[in-house]
This record gives C-alpha cells, sequence and structure tokens, in this order.
C-alpha cells in the first residue's frame, strides 16, 4: 500500500516539473538581509516546480570621470554573454505589464514552444542598457514603479512562484 502511494506521489510531483528551466542573473550581491532571506526562500519554493539558478555577476566599478552610459554598456555586455543561447527576459520598468495569470500563461508558452532555459536579466542599480532592451527576447515590468534592483530580485522570484502555482492549480494565488 505504501508504495503504490509513494509512486502516486512521485507522478504528481512529476507533473508539475518542467523540462523548462530558469536562470536569473544578478549583478552584485544582495545586500540587505531581509530580501536576501526572501530570495532564498523563494528560491527554494519555485524548485519544486522547476529548476531555477541564480548567478552572481561582478559588478563593474566605474573610473572617476568615466560616464554612467559607458557603465551601464559594460554591465548589460556581461549579462548578454551570461546569457548567450537562452531565451533572455529583461527587467525594466519600460517594459510589458502582465498580471499574474497572463505571466502564468507566458510560462506555460514558453513550456509549450520547448524551451529549455528561460534566463531573467536584471541589470545594476543604473538600469540596463538600450543594447540590451533591443536584444531581449522580452522586456518585463513588474511595475511601472522604479523598484531597486535587489527589490526586483525578490519580486520577480515571488511572481514566477505565484505563475507556476496558478500553472499547477495550487491556491496559493488567490
Amino acid at each position: 500500500m505504501q508504495e503504490i502511494f509513494h509512486a502516486a506521489w512521485l507522478s504528481k510531483k512529476r507533473e508539475r516539473i518542467t523540462g523548462l528551466r530558469f536562470e536569473l542573473l544578478f549583478l552584485g550581491k544582495t545586500k540587505e538581509k531581509y530580501l536576501e532571506t526572501g530570495i532564498a526562500d523563494y528560491v527554494k519554493r519555485l524548485r519544486r516546480y522547476t529548476p531555477t539558478d541564480i548567478k552572481i555577476l561582478k559588478e563593474k566599478k566605474a573610473p572617476k570621470g568615466e560616464p554612467e552610459n559607458s557603465l551601464i554598456e559594460k554591465e548589460s555586455e556581461i549579462l548578454l554573454q551570461k546569457a548567450q543561447g537562452s531565451y533572455m527576459v529583461c527587467l525594466d520598468r519600460t517594459g510589458k505589464h502582465l498580471d499574474s495569470l497572463e505571466l502564468s500563461a507566458q510560462v506555460q508558452r514558453w513550456e509549450m514552444q520547448g524551451l529549455k532555459k528561460v534566463t531573467f536579466l536584471i541589470g545594476g542599480p543604473l538600469g540596463v542598457s538600450p543594447t540590451l532592451l533591443s536584444r531581449a527576447d522580452l522586456v518585463l515590468s513588474l511595475s511601472r514603479l522604479t523598484l531597486t534592483h535587489e527589490m526586483t530580485r525578490l519580486l520577480l522570484l515571488e511572481q514566477l512562484y505565484r505563475a507556476c502555482t496558478i500553472k499547477a492549480g495550487e491556491k496559493y494565488h488567490k
């Protein structure tokens, strides 16, 4: 009896895990402990639905006298290089607004398209370059408000988790 229950549980668990992998690229470490704790919590939750990786990339420092645009271009180039070969979603306040149901539907479309990896690109404190925005497959906004890049990390993970629970028909999203 226990073996049948165990096999049914494994079968149900496999249904929720997709061939789709999420990768999140962060420029620099998360400095605020409360955000770091929240990020770790949502990564753990999200991994129950799909493999999720976070890569922390080294932030560039602008030499004295160098314009901010130059730094933004350098950081954006790093993000582009690391995301090469995957479907790129860039987070920016000018991006497309999706509600939670629409994001869940988008995740489902990526899955049906057979995408293996979706990489979410979050710039540093100065944002991302127009070049990065133009090369992204999707530019997504979490809010019309300006958010810190560290807060964006947590909110994105929460929304991806919410999208996965909606897709799985679970109650979290209500």
